[in-house]
């Protein structure tokens, strides 16, 4: 006799499902929690922790920082005109550098055939700063003003010779685009402390009068195989930070919540069928702009900020879409707990017109970074919040061009050595590390590669880098890959 499996509801169940459906079944449990992440927080328990989302587990140990503000110099400033000072390569101007130097290494093709590498030594002059006496060159003057607050890291390296690479390799530690960036894996690790506002928010900004803009590509702040809720967030320059912020004419606040609900329903069944984690993403996507139509307006609202603060960022800091105003920005986000938050500013690719090109992006960056680590400072903010600057990589010390022409003079990319900086909680204030040759060509004292980079931002975040995985396509993925270290000597 053969068994009636249908008089049960396990038979039912287990004659009609596919097994497409027993697979989506099995991440229910998952979603269940994440849509109970989504009630209010009135409805939760009072002593439920401000931090929402994240693992478990995590942060691995105690984080010396909550937030991160990364401005990312897109097109890679000049070591050699900022932050690095060589003023014995002043003796060797026009001269070739010699080849126990270059070592015939692989430069971008715009170079690579170029028959003369003569040697050209910073166009401005350098002076100290602070009691740390940082030499800093004179277009930077604002940054200089910060030296005892800062970190200068003066060996850093990459492999990457041209722009989307290398700016790929630093934010999700692989070339090609597809794994998940920095913000990503920070939000996914550790969540947002902010209901109203994502946890990694993204801004751009490039100079009216520049003319080598770099793209910004969404995979510099995508989620790769991570959930996409944990993907950057672009806020615009203009206009509406994010699209469809406002509702549409004649619906009112009270219309669109119970559009949501419904919708929210129906995706809650569609969910209950297929179990498909990406559902869960789109209810928390939707419930999240909600939110933003009310918190975004008030923090662009920039009126309530104090004469003296608004005039410490310069006076661009009201252009919507400035860097300066990025940087304004990226503090109120911060203040009010959102995670990560990275700003890109392009035009610093000075192959030609080095001479007028430079100028024109100390003046837009230099105040406005300075004026954020302040404005961090003065409020207590610092002490929570990582601030980083820096480029994908260098740019050579050796012309691009020809040196007595200015029209034409410019620097080509240089992977081998570089300098970024670091201020913030964690790391040490008034301090250098690491070193350049004499050329400012190679590293020659305490080498620091993109991983380690990745490694000490995540260990100041209170993250192990080697712990922090996802397991996709049948391996466990990590922001540094098998590599990284973390950069102890520049931590408090």
């Amino acid at each position: 006799m053969t068994e009636d499996r249908s008089l049960t509801p396990q038979g039912s169940l287990s004659a009609s499902l596919t097994r497409r459906q027993l697979f989506g079944h099995g991440a229910i449990g998952l979603g269940t929690a994440a849509l109970a992440s989504l009630l209010p927080r009135d409805l939760l328990a009072s002593d439920a922790p401000s931090q929402i989302g994240g693992l478990p587990g995590l942060p691995h140990f105690p984080p010396k920082v909550k937030n991160v503000i990364y401005l990312l110099q897109n097109g890679a400033p000049p070591h050699v005109d900022t932050f690095d000072y060589k003023p014995q390569m002043e003796k060797f101007r026009g001269q070739e550098l010699p080849e126990s130097v270059h070592k015939n290494q692989r430069l971008s093709t715009m170079t690579q055939g170029q028959k003369s590498k003569a040697v050209l030594p910073a166009f401005t002059k350098f002076r100290q700063y602070g009691e740390c006496g940082a030499w800093v060159g004179d277009f930077m003057p604002h940054i200089g003003s910060i030296a005892d607050e800062v970190t200068f890291i003066k060996s850093m390296h990459t492999t990457q010779v041209n722009h989307a690479p290398a700016i790929t390799f630093f934010l999700t530690g692989a070339e090609l685009p597809g794994r998940p960036s920095m913000g990503a894996w920070a939000t996914y690790g550790l969540g947002s402390e902010s209901q109203e506002l994502p946890g990694f928010v993204v801004m751009t900004s490039r100079d009216k009068e520049a003319s080598c803009g770099q793209i910004f590509y969404d995979f510099y702040w995508g989620s790769g195989f991570l959930p996409s809720k944990f993907q950057g967030v672009k806020f615009r320059g203009n206009g509406d930070p994010v699209l469809y912020l406002s509702n549409p004419d004649g619906m009112s606040r009270e219309v669109r919540r119970g559009l949501l609900d419904d919708l929210a329903t129906l995706n809650e069944l569609k969910y209950a069928e297929f179990g498909d984690p990406e559902i869960v993403t789109r209810i928390a996507q939707y419930e999240m702009a909600y939110r933003m139509q009310a918190s975004v307006p008030e923090l662009t609202d920039i009126a309530s900020e104090p004469k003296h603060i608004l005039d410490s960022y310069g006076p661009e800091v009201t252009r919507e879409g400035s860097f300066a105003y990025n940087c304004l920005m990226a503090r109120r986000l911060v203040e009010r707990g959102v995670r990560f938050v990275q700003c890109f500013h392009a035009g610093w690719d000075h192959h030609r017109n080095l001479s007028t090109q430079f100028e024109i992006q100390c003046r837009d960056t230099d105040q406005p970074s300075a004026a954020l680590v302040k404005d961090l400072k003065q409020r207590g903010l610092l002490d929570d919040t990582l601030v980083i600057w820096g480029g994908e990589f260098g740019r050579t010390p050796f012309c691009q061009g020809d040196i007595n022409d200015t029209k034409t003079l410019g620097r080509d990319h240089h992977p081998y050595v570089f300098t970024i900086w670091m201020a913030g909680g964690g790391v040490k204030r008034g301090f250098s590390f690491g070193e350049s040759d004499d050329f400012a060509y190679n590293p020659a004292k305490d080498p620091v590669h993109v991983h380690d980079f990745q490694a000490t931002v995540l260990h100041l975040l209170g993250i192990d880098h080697e712990k922090l995985t996802y397991k996709f396509q049948g391996r466990h993925f990590r922001l540094t890959d098998v590599h990284g270290r973390v950069v102890k000597e520049i931590l408090t």
